[in-house]
């Protein structure tokens, strides 16, 4: 990481940081010279630029007082200490969502952070190790630095019926393969890595409940982005190259973009100093269940995006000379109600975090079950109601080069004229950016990945299940019913309900 500055301040000094790490890294069946000035990476390093220049512009919103350090630190950084933190994660996120209209990609890393911190803490707890400490180390350095942590859950698979152990191929699991007195080898590969090249470091960890045959592949560790024996593939977006042409029209969003890669691991050292797992199998299921419960609250970012797609809709109603039609404010409000319905449910889950063991807090499981479900639906209705508010023009708007040619130029000025007074430039422009955000290349992160993000809907479906307790409803309504020789023994958890009715004074 030759060109990491002491301290990282700005967007420009993060972008400045990225410079000559000579990356692996393969985009169209060739080896990128330099990323940063790819004109298809770029755009992706640009929005993780503006978490820094938020952080400088709204510090009480996107910084925070570290406790590890005593600095003042960016928030993705930051250990939550209060429930409050957990809430102010989840502003900063929609105000970046706004900001950008993309996937800003620091969230899995401070996500990974916090759910490492209670993990670390309960493994040192029960083997005597001492993870945690080395933990508060590393978080150390970041902070001081001020660095972009990448997290590195999601694992190819293979079989989805067999575990790691039971693969033909065993690095379709990122799996120690060697150890020596200095460190840990691993091999694998680690899919769908959002910001995984514009990350300074990044933290791997096991993706699914592991058994006692998986102790090789319990492994969580740092490795630095540019560490030896990682190749990055990048992954395609739809209307991708366009950001390659002329113009910044049909890009849609020409500043800001998302970014996913396949990353490789052919034997990665990592030293003991960054082990946070080596072998602890049984603390796989616990890592992977608090990062989901952070992961999936985390998704209020969509909200943000949810602004900019609600705002670009009701542009393009007013170029149109539609604004005040009954049914396009009926389906403005319906696009509002459902953006704030996720965004209700996520801010609950964070209102409701409760303090770890290890001082960490963990926000609501249940109720960020519930935001990450209603993201895999609502905004594909949003966009339905945005396409549908936009008409037909929004897939079969003639190129940029079309309005700029001298002779079919004044033809698409004429033709594509709407409400008097409103330029032809801007009403392109706007249905750009309704089709960059619901087809084109931000529809993956504000479509796709909210599909399948932090998991697939049935994976949060199987955690509310877990946590809907309707044995203890099924007693409220028998109690009312003056039903009294029938009464269950609830077999569920209650902590859902112990959180819903605490007080300042309850203890859990």
């Amino acid at each position: 990481m030759a060109n990491v500055l002491k301290t990282i301040r700005t967007g420009d000094d993060y972008i400045e940081s990225l410079r000559g790490r000579d990356l692996k890294v393969y985009l169209f069946g060739e080896l990128v010279k330099e990323p940063v000035d790819h004109p298809m990476i770029r755009p992706s390093i640009n929005a993780v630029a503006e978490t820094y220049d938020l952080a400088v512009r709204e510090e009480a919103l996107a910084s925070a007082d570290s406790s590890i350090t005593g600095l003042k630190v960016n928030r993705f950084l930051h250990i939550a200490e209060s429930a409050e933190d957990l809430v102010l994660q989840n502003k900063m996120q929609r105000k970046l969502g706004q900001n950008t209209g993309t996937c800003f990609q620091r969230c899995v890393g401070m996500d990974a952070l916090n759910s490492l911190h209670s993990t670390t803490f309960e493994i040192d707890e029960k083997h005597g190790t001492d993870y945690h400490k080395r933990f508060l180390e590393f978080v150390k350095m970041v902070q001081k630095e001020n660095l972009v942590i990448g997290g590195a859950m999601t694992d190819p698979k293979g079989d989805r019926s067999k575990g790691p152990s039971e693969q033909d191929d065993p690095d379709l699991f990122t799996r120690i393969v060697d150890t020596d007195e200095k460190g840990v080898y691993v091999s694998g590969a680690k899919a769908h890595q959002t910001g995984c090249i514009n990350s300074h470091w990044i933290i791997l960890m096991p993706t699914i409940r592991l058994t006692e045959a998986d102790k090789d592949w319990a492994i969580v560790g740092a490795i630095p982005a540019d560490a030896k024996g990682v190749t990055y593939i990048y992954g395609r977006q739809s209307c991708d190259t366009r950001s390659m042409e002329e113009g910044d029209i049909d890009d849609g969003n020409a500043k800001f973009g998302g970014q996913e890669a396949l990353i490789i691991l052919d034997r990665v050292f990592i030293p003991w100093d960054k082990i946070f797992m080596h072998g602890e199998y049984e603390f796989a299921s616990m890592l992977v269940e608090r990062f989901t419960c952070y992961h999936r609250r985390s998704y209020v970012c969509k909200t943000g995006l949810g602004d900019v797609l609600i705002g670009a809709a009701a542009t393009i109603a007013d170029y149109n000379g539609i604004p005040k039609v009954s049914h396009i404010k009926d389906k403005i409000i319906e696009m509002t109600h459902l953006n704030e319905t996720i965004f209700a449910a996520g801010i609950a889950s964070s209102h409701q975090g409760h303090k770890m063991k290890s001082g960490v807090y963990l926000n609501d499981d249940m109720l960020a079950q519930v935001c990450k479900h209603n993201v895999t639906r609502f905004p594909y209705e949003i966009s339905r109601l945005a396409q549908d508010i936009a008409g037909g023009l929004v897939v079969t708007l003639p190129s940029e080069k079309d309005f700029r040619h001298p002779e079919a130029g004044p033809l698409l000025k004429k033709y594509l004229a709407g409400r008097k007074g409103v330029d032809v430039e801007n009403r392109m422009r706007i249905l750009r950016l309704i089709e960059n955000m619901t087809l084109g290349r931000n529809a993956v992160g504000y479509l796709t990945e909210s599909m399948h993000g932090a998991g697939s809907p049935q994976a949060q479906r199987i955690q509310i299940q877990r946590q809907m307790q309707v044995g203890y409803k099924k007693n409220l309504a028998k109690n009312l019913a003056g039903i009294t020789n029938d009464v269950e023994e609830p077999k569920e958890s209650s902590e859902y309900f112990k959180r819903v009715f605490k007080t300042k004074d309850s203890v859990l």
